[in-house]
């Protein structure tokens, strides 16, 4: 393990480990790290791809849909797409580190719009299967293998340590922001032209991040030690991550939550074509109301300035039972209504344990530990995504929705308890001025609080 300049964020683990690593705090205004021009680039090309990847998502689960009239159909292509994620996650992670990030993302970005392109020649000439879109589905997902952990490790080289979170909390909202137009134009290309255009328009998306990538300084950027070549860089990486339990539990938590309750494209679609008996607009709209949620998440954890777990965990619970009542949800506006609220805290969720893993990472082992987490995240679909799209096919969508946000309510509450367990707390209940109190307490206070016989 490495014992560079990151060191310091890494502290050998301790039972304090699990909360303090995530109590650190970062007085920024909410837009602060925007007055790095480097990133502001950046921030200004995900801006416009973001919105093509959103039109391209809701484009393909519709086309999928449609030709199949299968929700495990869905499921398979939200597999297939995150499959590589699973097979070469932490190999992809090995390479991030091992290389520069920049000249990594100009060729990511570049083989995602050949890929969404290709699928919109396919398209537009009326010859497209869907096997092209479960081929198509792959190839991005392979790129996607080296372009996440790069994107997401780049983030520190662009700001530097102090201006992280920030800066991650508003790429999070970039993305989010996005869903508010992407779905919505997707809904109108789909029910106008067709899809194809869609596809293509994702393509041509590209010129912008690539062109910021381009224009940035290297002389600005915040240069980390970058791992050399070596063997048994992959299991060291995960010796890392597993060592460390401030590490280790969030990514079991978002591994439980990403496999089986953020099948979104399988249950929205199922509720906007069956329960509902709408259509493409209907699709877009629960995608776009969900976006709303997640861009307030997003906003709130860059104006916050801490990543707590105790804020992680009731967020997941939350999450959970959103899903559940959604399932239950007997009208159209209010399964609507719900999917604000449950895109905030799935949001809260991502930028929570994104911002607390790469603060609590060594630079030169954060490529292998994002690759890690992504892995689990987007890696858990080719698993969850077949699994609730039977569900969905078999027993309907109220039953597969609330199958997934049971699991999201067990494992935060698990792993919760777990993670209190660590940091030397325990669960205290009693009254508040007639009113039940639930909390973590240090242990010592919970035995000095104890009634003596």
């Amino acid at each position: 393990m490495s014992t560079g300049s990151g060191a310091a964020s890494a502290p050998a683990p301790d039972h304090r480990d699990t909360q303090a690593a995530l109590d650190t705090p970062a007085r920024n205004s909410m837009f602060s790290s925007l007055r790095i021009r480097n990133y502001r680039l950046f921030f200004l090309g995900q801006v416009v791809s973001n919105i093509g990847t959103w039109m391209q998502r809701i484009a393909q689960d519709w086309l999928v849909l449609s030709l199949t009239g299968s929700s495990a159909a869905v499921g398979i292509t939200t597999a297939l797409q995150f499959l590589p994620m699973l097979l070469f996650g932490l190999y992809g992670g090995v390479l991030v580190d091992r290389l520069r990030k920049r000249p990594t993302l100009i060729v990511t970005q570049i083989a995602m719009a050949l890929t969404s392109l290709a699928l919109a020649v396919l398209t537009l000439t009326g010859r497209v299967e869907v096997w092209h879109i479960y081929v198509a589905a792959f190839a991005l997902g392979l790129a996607t293998v080296v372009d996440n952990p790069a994107r997401q490790s780049f983030v520190s080289e662009l700001v530097g340590p102090g201006q992280l979170q920030n800066a991650v909390s508003l790429n999070s909202a970039n993305f989010q922001s996005a869903r508010l137009v992407g779905p919505a134009v997707a809904g109108l290309l789909i029910t106008g032209v067709g899809t194809g255009w869609a596809f293509l328009l994702n393509g041509l998306s590209f010129v912008a991040p690539l062109t910021g990538l381009m224009l940035m300084r290297a002389r600005e950027l915040h240069p980390v030690e970058r791992a050399p070549r070596g063997k048994g860089q992959l299991r060291e990486g995960v010796r890392y991550v597993t060592g460390r339990p401030e590490l280790l539990w969030p990514i079991v938590l978002v591994g439980f939550i990403g496999t089986f309750a953020c099948n979104f494209p399988v249950y929205l679609s199922a509720f906007a074509d069956d329960v509902f008996d709408g259509g493409a607009g209907v699709y877009s709209m629960f995608n776009t109301l969900m976006a709303v949620g997640s861009v307030s998440g997003a906003l709130l954890a860059a104006r916050r300035g801490t990543a707590r777990l105790r804020l992680l965990i009731v967020a997941a619970i939350a999450f959970g039972a959103l899903e559940i009542l959604a399932a239950a949800s007997p009208q159209l506006w209010m399964f609507a209504l719900i999917m604000v609220p449950l895109g905030l805290f799935s949001m809260t969720v991502n930028v929570t344990t994104n911002t607390s893993l790469q603060m609590a990472t060594d630079p030169v082992m954060r490529g292998r530990a994002m690759a890690l987490y992504m892995m689990v995240f987007l890696g858990g679909a080719p698993v969850g995504a077949p699994i609730v799209g039977w569900i969905t096919d078999t027993y309907g969508a109220r039953v597969g929705f609330a199958a997934g946000g049971a699991v999201a309510v067990a494992a935060a509450s698990v792993i919760g308890l777990i993670l209190a367990r660590l940091g030397g707390l325990r669960l205290s209940v009693g009254w508040d001025r007639g009113h039940p109190r639930v909390r973590f307490v240090p242990r010592e206070r919970q035995e000095a609080l104890a009634p003596v016989a």
